[in-house]
């Protein structure tokens, strides 16, 4: 192993969950894909699993797992998403670890990373040891290994954080080039200083921390890193081999040449950049000038001959320090010149300010049911990862001072759901970009609105807010309408806070529009209908009765009473408050269903409000994902109106279009405004089914193009992908389905002709796995005289063409 090529992707996303729901709402900025986490999982996550590698002709010649092959990290927040939302990409990222032990002598090449992206530098030591424990068991939980190497995020270091990592057993970290200060051979006295980014980045280099530890540091090399992230080397696999492979010329004895880029660079951020990933593997692997290899293979064989100081209070994306996420250094994504980022100071000092208010009280709550609080809140992973009750009573034998009742165990959940909060609330995006209105800014303040919610209910605690609002005043916003970080806090946090009621007005409004069983889960709510009523007069609708809301976080529970009434299109009103008695209910639900039944309407609407004292909802208060549903829903009637008199103009004046188009006259405004909405909705529609009249398909794009309508290629092209994978996977299922093979290449060789591009991956990918997988059999079968096989080769060779993958025979 003298020279050696190792290339290593940072892959996160800050945490997008609710704080009360614990999952992600609706982002319109990602349409058409439902939020960032999948639109980024879509263009990036999931091709480094399947990556193209292309011939001289951009066919496909063979398709590989990235990851497989490089070093990688995930933040455990985004692996949780990704195991929720897209189990078959996580588990390619899980298996990629396992087949790079196989590849690397025994050493996997994925790396733990610090539980929610913390600064670490900035964190108090207690921060820091639950940030690393948490990010070990993480990385155990999933890859069913100890990890040996962990990423810092933003690569912010000091020397307290890399003594607690080697403490807990990590054995190296990956640092920019410019966070040393100095270095010498293990052995000699006279330290060597270098020049900022000029140290020898092709060794790893031993650091001394506090205590008589010891951790390996790799420095990556920043130029090549720098050309990746941001100078366009990925627009070209060959020039990408090129250049880590210069990087080794002239090397004498054992050399690595790394590199450390955000793992997005590869798709997200660079379009088809896992496309260039692969290529570079693959030429770097075919041209034996180097090998590829993982830090863990490499320290393995090349122990460190030298030593070096690191820069503390540094990290790879400020020029400053860990300025980035403490103060006003000027570091910002420079789309904004003018704006100022002194917000950045007074909010971390409100939110240290938080967190320290609730430490001593914290541990003084929890030393009345826990044994040893601290050490409780680092073991609080285990419930993280596994949210069954199993796995909350196992965690309190262990923890819990004794046997304890319901409402002591609620209120563990919560003083532990506040500590976990707590940290959350430090994740470093917060402070990264320019403005405190940002998502992520606004995220990590939401964390604290629930740090001072759980506070008040598991403490007592109602003094916090106004002293946490007084600090966040002080964070002043560069936008004079938003004021400074209270009023964000009053406009956008404390809407979104959650309690019982209303996740019970959410189930209540929901109930008008769709029925549920008598077991629901809302989010990370379980709901038990005890009761339930409901009655219609004309277009309104009444729903009433007795539910029980119980947290899967906290176990908090709740009896609740509901009533909904829905008078039509989007006007609903309704109450939810807690179960007084039977006789209470009865009551209420009799003046309410009277009032209904007389259809006396104001009435009822004011009986809503007395009734339930102030404690009413409408369609505004609904989570977002069911809003839209329900708006949609609503909209639907009154866009299938308007669409209903767009298709009638088209209808009748179809011919008069023709005539005016053949005289070169221009048509009427509202008369091509009515074609292009008829003829992209009829599209639509044809797209998203299995597309078996293509022959009406083609019909209407040729109207279309004879009518000179513009297609909306966005989501067409969403609609035809979703199609084309839907299709793919059935013959995933059906390979010797000789009908959906033929159906299959028509559609592609539609889908060629349209004037906006459709993504084939996913078919390809399909179509790969078969030719591994079937292709043979019938291959052999073929040679042997089977007629049928022969046949599924033929078509399935064709099908292959138009997808463009080569074949061997």
């Amino acid at each position: 192993m003298e020279r050696c090529i190792c290339i290593h992707g940072h892959f996160y996303q800050p945490p997008r969950e609710n704080p009360w729901l614990e999952d992600v709402e609706l982002q319109d900025p990602a349409y058409p894909y439902h939020d960032w986490n999948e639109r980024i999982t879509a263009e990036c996550y999931e091709p480094n699993t399947v990556s193209r590698i292309l011939d001289g002709e951009g066919w496909i010649r063979r398709i590989i797992n990235n990851y497989a092959r490089i070093s990688f990290n995930f933040g455990p927040t985004l692996l949780s998403w990704l195991e929720k939302k897209q189990p078959g990409v996580y588990r390619a990222i899980v298996e990629a670890d396992r087949e790079s032990r196989e590849r690397f002598s025994g050493h996997g090449s994925a790396l733990a990373q610090a539980y929610n992206h913390m600064i670490m530098p900035l964190a108090n030591r207690r921060d820091k040891y639950t940030q690393i424990l948490w990010g070990i068991r993480d990385f155990e939980h999933r890859f069913g290994r100890q990890p040996e190497g962990m990423w810092l995020p933003e690569t912010g270091v000091d020397l307290e954080t890399l003594a607690l990592m080697a403490e807990l057993g990590i054995r190296f970290t990956i640092l920019s080039p410019y966070q040393t200060r100095r270095f010498r051979k293990i052995g000699e006295t006279q330290w060597r200083e270098t020049a900022p980014g000029a140290i020898d980045t092709t060794r790893p280099y031993l650091v001394n921390l506090p205590g008589g530890r010891t951790i390996v540091v790799f420095f990556y090399n920043g130029e090549i890193s720098q050309a990746v992230a941001f100078e366009n080397l990925l627009s070209n696999g060959e020039r990408f081999a090129g250049r880590l492979l210069g990087a080794l010329a002239g090397s004498h004895g054992p050399s690595l040449v790394h590199i450390a880029t955000d793992g997005e660079t590869y798709g997200h951020h660079h379009r088809h950049g896992d496309m260039a990933l692969a290529f570079a593997l693959h030429r770097i692997e075919a041209s034996g000038l180097a090998r590829l290899t993982n830090y863990a293979e490499y320290l393995e064989h090349h122990p460190p001959v030298y030593e070096a100081e690191i820069n503390e209070y540094s990290a790879w994306s400020c020029a400053h320090g860990v300025g980035r996420w403490s103060g006003n250094c000027g570091c910002s994504t420079g789309m904004n010149p003018g704006w100022t980022q002194a917000w950045r100071a007074p909010l971390r000092k409100a939110l240290n300010w938080l967190r320290d208010e609730l430490a001593p009280l914290y541990e003084k709550q929890a030393r009345s049911y826990l044994k040893e609080p601290w050490k409780a809140r680092n073991d609080y992973i285990s419930v993280i990862l596994d949210r069954s009750p199993e796995s909350q009573s196992e965690f309190l034998a262990k923890h819990a001072l004794g046997k304890l009742g319901p409402a002591e165990r609620v209120k563990v959940f919560k003083l532990l759901e506040m500590q976990r909060h707590a940290m959350l609330m430090f994740t470093s995006c917060g402070w990264f970009f320019d403005e405190i209105t940002g998502i992520e800014t606004v995220q990590i303040i939401k964390y604290a609105a629930r740090v001072i919610q759980l506070a008040e209910e598991a403490l007592g605690k109602k003094d916090l807010e106004p002293g946490f609002l007084k600090m966040l005043a002080e964070a002043k916003s560069n936008l004079p309408d938003h004021r400074d970080g209270a009023y964000i806090y009053e406009k956008y946090v404390k809407p979104a806070r959650v309690d019982l009621p209303k996740v019970g007005a959410h189930y209540a409004i929901c109930s008008l529009f769709e029925e549920y069983e008598e077991r629901h889960r809302i989010y990370c709510f379980d709901i038990e209908r005890e009761n339930s009523h409901s009655s219609l007069a004309g277009v309104a609708r009444l729903s009433l009765g007795q539910i029980r809301v119980t947290s899967r976080i906290t176990l908090e529970s709740a009896r609740l009473i509901y009533a909904v009434v829905n008078l039509g299109s989007h006007i609903v009103n309704g109450g939810v408050s807690h179960f007084q008695n039977e006789e209470s209910y009865r009551k209420i639900a009799g003046e309410i269903t009277g009032a209904f039944d007389r259809t006396d309407f104001p009435g009822l609407v004011r009986l809503l409000d007395q009734r339930f004292g102030g404690s009413t909802y409408t369609l505004k208060q609904l989570f977002r994902d069911k809003q839209r549903q329900i708006l949609d829903q609503i909209l639907n009637t009154t866009l299938d109106e308007i669409a209903g008199d767009y298709r009638r103009i088209y209808d009748r004046h179809a011919h008069l279009n023709r005539f005016l188009r053949e005289l070169n006259i221009p048509q009427p405004r509202v008369l091509h405004t009515a074609a292009e909405f008829v003829l992209n909705s009829n599209l639509r529609q044809a797209f998203a089914g299995d597309m078996t009249d293509l022959k009406q398909i083609k019909a209407l794009l040729d109207e279309a193009k004879i009518a000179n309508v513009q297609l909306d290629g966005a989501v067409h092209r969403y609609v035809l992908e979703q199609t084309l994978s839907r299709l793919g996977e059935r013959l995933r299922e059906n390979p010797n389905d000789l009908a959906l093979i033929t159906h299959l290449d028509e559609v592609i060789d539609l889908v060629g002709s349209l004037p906006f591009e459709v993504e084939l991956w996913k078919v390809q990918n399909i179509y790969y796995s078969l030719l591994q997988k079937v292709y043979p059999d019938n291959l052999e079968k073929a040679a042997g005289g089977n007629e049928d096989a022969g046949e599924w080769n033929a078509r399935f060779k064709a099908l292959g063409e138009k997808l463009r993958v080569r074949r061997d025979g």
